[in-house]
């Protein structure tokens, strides 16, 4: 296997920490960007203890001061991991709440790819991996401006895989990760996050408890306390020679998924 020097963003915690510390094991090189500051000494300190050829520090995906860093770095791989969510009825929810969903995980994530990309056209080739979910192919209730952010980014990695395929003479591949509900905590708080307002005025005021019970028994049921299965998704996207457009897990998750979107239900 050939050893890569990949750049993730998004690192400080949940699959993104698991997943570079997971590639920087496999003797990949790791530029590991996180949020804060704290995030990044934490992130170094297990390098140095683990031996890891492992470099973390802040980069805040909505700054364009911090995107840029990305352009002092040569890298093979870029993995664009980075997002954040929220939750509310679309009938009700303040629509700058989606557009600040819209901003981490859409655009600055697109910005980011795009100074990406500058380095990968000058070195004729690379691999971009953005980081998506199972919900963005199947929206899930009350999680809209999450779910149509992935939605949206589906969309423009697909069609920048077939531009790509356009450029003479360089190979750039483009591939996405969809994980599915792993007990992270992300899904949970994001999914928490209406009650603060929908608790004051809301058409659903009347059957919050309902819902909040119902969501609890759902994400008890669905998420993965393990998170090998989606870790080794990073890892295959990564290492195939043969890069696939999307990797999914759980297996199982990704199949109920597509069963829905063909029935359409």
């Amino acid at each position: 296997m050939k050893k890569k020097t990949i750049f993730i963003t998004g690192a400080g915690s949940g699959l993104g920490m698991d997943a570079a510390l997971a590639l920087a094991k496999r003797g990949h090189k790791v530029y590991a960007t996180v949020q804060y500051e704290n995030q990044a000494d934490n992130l170094n300190n297990i390098s140095k203890e683990q031996n890891l050829n492992l470099e973390s520090f802040k980069l805040d995906i909505r700054l364009e001061e911090d995107r840029k860093k990305i352009e002092y770095y040569n890298f093979d791989v870029f993995i664009s991991n980075a997002a954040i969510g929220d939750s509310g009825s679309v009938s009700e929810i303040q629509v700058d709440r989606i557009e600040n969903v819209f901003e981490t995980n859409v655009f600055s994530n697109i910005k980011i790819t795009q100074l990406a990309i500058k380095n990968f056209i000058k070195n004729k080739k690379g691999r971009v991996i953005f980081v998506s979910s199972l919900v963005g192919r199947v929206s899930m209730p009350f999680l809209a401006p999450y779910c149509a952010s992935k939605f949206s980014l589906e969309a423009l990695a697909y069609s920048l895989k077939k531009e790509m395929k356009q450029l003479d003479g360089i190979n750039i591949d483009i591939a996405i990760i969809e994980p599915g509900a792993y007990a992270t905590g992300f899904n949970k708080e994001n999914n928490d996050k209406k009650y603060d307002w929908m608790k004051n005025k809301s058409y659903f005021k009347y059957k919050l408890d309902e819902i909040r019970q119902n969501e609890i028994k759902k994400w008890n049921f669905l998420e993965k306390k393990s998170f090998n299965s989606i870790i080794k998704q990073y890892i295959n996207s990564v290492e195939d020679t043969r890069v696939k457009f999307r990797y999914t897990a759980p297996k199982l998750q990704a199949i109920f998924i597509q069963i829905e979107r063909i029935l359409g239900i």
